[in-house]
């Protein structure tokens, strides 16, 4: 988990920092900024684990988050956590709909298949 984490904390330094502002963080500063978000996500996830328990949930889900957010004092990033909610939710409905392409063609895997065979040989005798 901390190696993930640590690259997108870097990640979002360099995307905060001004690329040529001269502006450097430190290694020691981003271990510690690493620190701090593991800590933070731990309590969140803690407390959104008790939330959804007292509500007899098997799944955190976002209204936990959100209400953890807001037990522990950090209210105003609720709209934030909404919002990147929202955003990925219509990043998984592109997906349900790019995995049932197969579904909607009406086709089987093998007409599929021969498809794009025929397409393959087609651009091949284009380029030739």
């Amino acid at each position: 988990m901390r190696l993930s984490i640590r690259s997108t904390v870097q990640k979002i330094v360099t995307e905060i920092l001004p690329p040529s502002g001269g502006v450097a963080f430190s290694k020691e500063a981003r271990d510690l900024l690493i620190e701090c978000c593991v800590e933070f996500i731990s309590l969140v996830s803690s407390e959104a684990n008790e939330i959804s328990e007292k509500e007899a949930k098997k799944t955190i889900a976002c209204d936990h988050i959100t209400k953890a957010l807001e037990h522990l004092g950090f209210s105003e990033y609720v709209p934030a956590v909404l919002e990147a909610a929202a955003e990925h939710k219509e990043v998984q409905k592109g997906r349900e709909k790019k995995s049932n392409k197969f579904e909607q063609s009406g086709m089987t895997l093998e007409e599929l298949e021969r498809l794009q065979q025929e397409q393959f040989a087609a651009a091949a005798a284009r380029h030739n």
